[in-house]
Formats: C-alpha cells, structure tokens, sequence
C-alpha cells in the first residue's frame, strides 16, 4: 500500500478536490495528466473527470463507498448522468445536506453521520451505502464529521483532538485501527489534506515528515 504527495491544481487541499474509494477516484475536469497518473497509481483506481453543480469541489460535495457514491440534491441532471452512463453505482441524496463528503464518514462496514441529519435521511444514506452498522455523532466535537478523519477498511486517521473515547467508539464502529493525525504542516482537519482508500493514500504537498508516519501508522499503511 503506497503512499505519496500531491497537489491539485497547485493547491495542496487535495482532500477537497478528490473523491475515491477502492475502485474509481471522481477528480476535477482539467487537472494535469501526471497528477491523473499519480492518483491512478497511488490508488489503484480508475480515474474519471467530474464536476458537482458546476464545481471542481468534488471533495467536498460526494461521499459513498464500494457500493454507493452519493451525489448532492443540487448536482446536475447532466453530471450525474454522465458517471451513470460509465457504470458508477451513482445515488442522488434528497436531504437538506449538500455537502456530503463532510456530512457523512464512511467506509464498506460503517458510517459516522452528522448529528443533524433527521431519522429519515439517516435511513435512507445507510440504505444506499449498504453499511452494517452506523451511529450519528461527532469527531474531536466536530459534526463535519467527513472533515474531521478518514476512514478505509484498514484503518482511520482522526482530528488531533479526539479524546480516547471517541477512537475506541470509531474502532469498535467500523472496527479497524484508527490514530490522530495532521496534515499540511499541523491542519487538523485531515480530510482537507488526506485521501485514502485500502489500496493506497495521497496527502497534501506540505505534510511533513512526521506526518506522514503517523498517517501510515493510522490507515495500517505497510503493515
């Protein structure tokens, strides 16, 4: 499982711009062909470009799975056609929530859901995603809980203010290992700076050293 560092668009939120699970990365139209190979590479992925309602955030606006990529009430009709039409098992989430890569931490076994989603569209993300298990609550206090860590299905890196009882509920949820973590030289919102998936792992150009030990300690990287 390699990891390496990236940038997209000179910018090294890639966290922001990048959506991937374990079979396709979602990236914005118009980044550089090196950086498509990075990313085909690093993760073992299918590349595709995309957009979200006209934007380059996919980051931000997308959060699925293997089984279900979710896309915002406000994408539009083209957009979400043109994954549909490649084979993406693409799903149009109705609720109030648009920002979904923030609203919902996931992986192939579980979700962590904003506290402020109502009972309805909890049921009717985890339908989607086809979890075994999932609770609504917060990471280190945050409810973006996308924002605030990354999960795959071999590991989990967290805000650095989670307590010790909140890395014992996220290991027993989606019951891999998960630490603390940081990205870009100390942002604690590891999603902005922090793609993964159980083949690989990109981080922001300006992760450092340490950093990216203790990110491969906390996704299992190399173990």
């Amino acid at each position: 499982m390699p990891l390496d560092m990236l940038s997209i668009f000179g910018n090294p939120n890639i966290g922001v711009y990048l959506f991937a699970n374990n079979k396709v990365a979602l990236v914005p139209k118009g980044i550089d062909s090196v950086v498509k190979k990075k990313i085909k590479e690093v993760l073992d992925v299918e590349v595709i470009e995309a957009r979200i309602s006209g934007s380059p955030l996919l980051g931000i606006f997308i959060a699925g799975n293997d089984r279900a990529i979710l896309l915002p009430r406000i994408a539009k009709e083209s957009e979400v056609q043109h994954l549909k039409n490649l084979g993406l098992p693409v799903k149009v989430f109705t609720g109030l929530f648009t920002a979904l890569g923030n609203v919902v931490l996931t992986n192939n076994k579980a979700a962590l859901l904003h506290p402020e989603l109502t009972d309805n569209e909890v049921s009717e993300i985890t339908s989607l995603l086809g979890v075994e298990r999932h609770m609504k609550g917060s990471v280190a206090g945050v409810p973006t809980v996308g924002s605030a860590a990354v999960i795959t299905d071999l590991g989990g890196a967290l805000h650095p203010d989670v307590s010790d009882e909140e890395i014992k509920f996220i290991k027993d949820l989606f019951r891999v290992h998960a630490d603390i973590a940081t990205v870009n030289f100390g942002v604690a919102f590891i999603k902005t700076g922090l793609v993964a998936n159980n083949h690989g792992a990109l981080v922001g150009s300006k992760t450092t050293g340490p950093e990216v030990m203790r990110i491969m300690k906390a996704l299992n990287i190399g173990e």
